[in-house]
């Protein structure tokens, strides 16, 4: 009995023991895990308006493939150009404990509600390629979208520097669309107050759908009796759309057209003659920069920029990269040299 009393006591110590003092703290184990830092794997969320262009799905895998160089794990989601899914799947994300939200907005404006959500859990937003509006975003990394639109104009106007204009710009709701219009007219403007150049429509393509660029090219040209020197395509796929236009009325290849992203497509139109330029964003870089800046305002890391765009609430802190135009006298020094697209796919027409 009295070996039985002395084996209680004992036990009843050792809880005791555990229970104050070796037990690990729960406050201590949950503050441990809202902190990213070289004990936990970093999460970033990656939320895509779309992945239907070419162009998003280069983005997306090379992003990814950076970010887990780094460690980090990377939860991707696309909205196709849906508002409210966009929305559902960023709460989503912040509910999986992501430490960073990088955006790609389908609408800049709607996307601040996304900003000021990452921001009441404390997870820090990175805007890539679009910027998000009137929103407290802790980063924006994209090209120098204004540049984008100045290349395309100047590459037109010193080929065609009088004459009718079509003006096929991108997605309403994209601020980018907005930009590359602001450095294309920066352009056009003293050709039009000379009365050099007619702006003869000056549309924008929902969702920077090709149907759309298609339907407003035809009606323009209808409009004005075929009547057209250049269109200033805002990318590649209203490009496209751009084009069909022109094929259907005898005018493929005799009249200008610009466009943006080095689209496989694109370039083989104008290997073929059909679309004039195109503006090349090494994605690339852009995707690998972004992927190393996430990672950075996860572990809360002073970060260098080159400028601050201001989004209609603040001025943001931007990494700007550069564009470069291309046409078919440097497919191959660009695109191809930096294996953005293999050259028998290019020309395999």
């Amino acid at each position: 009995m009295k070996n039985t009393l002395v084996l209680i006591l004992l036990l009843a110590a050792s809880m005791l023991s555990l229970a104050c003092g070796n037990a690990p703290s729960t406050a201590s184990a949950n503050q441990n895990a809202a902190k990213p830092d070289g004990s936990k794997k970093i999460k970033i969320g990656l939320s895509m308006d779309t992945l239907k262009e070419e162009r998003w799905q280069k983005d997306r895998d090379l992003f990814v493939k950076r970010a887990e160089e780094l460690g980090a794990e990377v939860i991707v989601q696309s909205a196709d150009g849906k508002d409210e899914t966009q929305i559902k799947q960023v709460e989503n994300m912040l509910t999986q404990g992501i430490d960073v939200l990088v955006i790609i907005p389908h609408n800049a404006e709607v996307a601040a509600t996304m900003v000021d959500a990452a921001k009441k859990k404390g997870v820090p937003v990175l805007s890539y390629d679009r910027l998000i509006k009137n929103s407290d975003v802790d980063l924006y990394v994209s090209f120098d979208n204004e540049k984008v639109g100045e290349l395309q104009a100047k590459y037109l106007t010193e080929r065609a520097p009088k004459g009718n204009y079509i003006l096929i710009g991108g997605a309403p709701t994209d601020n980018n669309a907005k930009m590359f219009r602001d450095g294309q007219m920066r352009v056009l403007q003293p050709f039009i107050e000379r009365k050099d150049i007619t702006v003869v429509a000056d549309q924008w393509a929902k969702d920077w759908l090709p149907d759309e660029a298609l339907k407003h090219t035809e009606n323009a040209l209808t409009q004005n009796n075929d009547n057209v020197v250049a269109v200033v395509a805002s990318n590649d796929a209203t490009a496209g759309g751009s084009v069909q236009a022109l094929a259907k009325v005898g005018l493929g290849g005799k009249v200008l057209v610009s466009g943006q992203d080095a689209d496989l497509a694109g370039l083989q139109r104008i290997l073929a003659g059909t679309q004039s330029m195109t503006v090349y964003k090494p994605v690339s870089v852009l995707a690998v920069k972004a992927a190393e800046v996430a990672v950075a305002l996860a572990k809360k890391e002073v970060i260098a920029t080159t400028s601050k765009v201001n989004n209609g609430k603040i001025d943001v802190p931007s990494l700007l990269l550069e564009p470069i135009m291309v046409d078919k006298s440097n497919i191959d020094a660009t695109v191809i040299k930096d294996g953005y697209h293999k050259r028998e796919a290019i020309y395999k027409n």
